[in-house]
């Protein structure tokens, strides 16, 4: 395990999957996760996965089948946490899945809970943050809003899975975003194969 940290943010976008899937693989890789839940992520949670999750006694083990004590549940209500600021260091912000209301409020300035202002600092400071939509189609609003944030320094990842590996479960065409988020970190990740790369 590294000794990085990564802040994690989980919005009511459909696509629950990618952020349980997501956060069993980083929670080996990283010492501390923050991660934050908005409300309506827990309901898609109970819809998608018919996995409750409680903010009030938060475990991880219902929601990830394991218990992952390097994950800490931060109020998303809160600024009074430590990645509200650019004094806190950490390696990057996935926002997974990332709502298209989220990714709107990021492109604007509009830091009007953690998710949002933790994004603000990654983008001020020069950290890394990817978002991770799963919104189809795209209106104008949203094209621009990406654009944006792409200019801004963000990373656009679409929840977009590949099919080369002929994955067998839901969980294995899930984790082929997985991987490439894990990528996108700098995460060496065994999940999907290298494009005509022969396996060693």
């Amino acid at each position: 395990m590294s000794t990085g940290r990564l802040v994690v943010a989980v919005t009511g976008a459909s696509g629950a999957i990618y952020a349980q899937r997501f956060l069993i693989q980083a929670a080996e890789v990283y010492e501390e996760i923050y991660l934050t839940l908005s409300r309506q992520a827990i309901d898609v949670a109970l819809t998608e996965l018919g996995t409750p999750i409680s903010k009030k006694d938060f475990r991880t083990e219902p929601w990830l089948g394991r218990d992952l004590p390097n994950i800490k549940l931060v109020d998303e209500t809160s600024f009074f946490t430590p990645p509200a600021s650019g004094s806190f260091r950490h390696d990057g912000m996935v926002i997974v899945p990332c709502s298209m209301g989220t990714a709107g409020r990021i492109a604007h300035g509009i830091s009007n809970d953690l998710t949002t202002r933790a994004a603000d600092v990654c983008l001020k400071e020069g950290r890394k943050l990817i978002l991770v939509p799963r919104e189809m189609p795209w209106n104008l609003i949203m094209i621009r809003n990406m654009a944006t944030l792409a200019e801004a320094g963000a990373t656009i990842l679409p929840a977009c899975p590949a099919w080369y590996d002929r994955p067998k479960s839901m969980e294995d065409l899930a984790d082929t975003v997985v991987a490439r988020i894990l990528q996108n970190l700098g995460v060496q990740q065994k999940l999907q194969r290298q494009w005509m790369v022969e396996a060693e």
